[in-house]
């Protein structure tokens, strides 16, 4: 694994991470890491989801590592349930089916590592895109993360 100096400023000088915002699906994301910065090896991003939010039932390829920044999070891997607080770090194996929702009453915040690297910023643009509007039952969202190797499964948890 080859990593090249990089050192992302998230405000004040010299800051140049944008970012994305998915109100669909109560999202504001960073990428904090682009896949050229470790060689494809990881890329890593930082999250804000509003209360009561979260993703689609989804999987991938990509394993993803989580640690929880703030609040707490109800986490579904594979069928199984489980939250996840401040601090907690929580693995998903690429492949696994699973979702999560910040189940706090106030934005909570997760740090992700995705192993191998995934071009978050052109995914989650692309999202936005698919997203404006409302949120796209699941076959729209597969017509558009298929070259993504994203399955989306169903909704997102309740």
């Amino acid at each position: 694994m080859e990593f090249s100096f990089f050192h992302s400023k998230l405000e004040g000088a010299g800051a140049e991470t944008p970012v994305l915002a998915i109100p669909e699906i109560g999202l504001k994301l960073t990428v904090r890491m682009e896949p050229a910065q470790s060689n494809g090896a990881m890329s890593i991003i930082e999250t804000e989801n509003a209360p009561g939010f979260g993703p689609p039932l989804h999987r991938h390829p990509e394993t993803e590592i989580f640690r929880v920044l703030e609040g707490r999070y109800l986490y579904e891997i594979d069928g199984k349930r489980f939250y996840a607080e401040t601090g907690d770090v929580v693995t998903i194996p690429g492949g696994s089916v699973h979702a999560f929702r910040n189940d706090g009453d106030t934005p909570a915040r997760q740090f992700i590592i995705i192993c191998p690297a995934l071009d978050a910023s052109r995914f989650f643009a692309g999202l936005a895109d698919v997203m404006k509007g409302g949120r796209p039952d699941t076959e729209v969202l597969n017509a558009f993360s298929r070259k993504w190797q994203v399955e989306f499964l169903g909704p997102p948890l309740k």
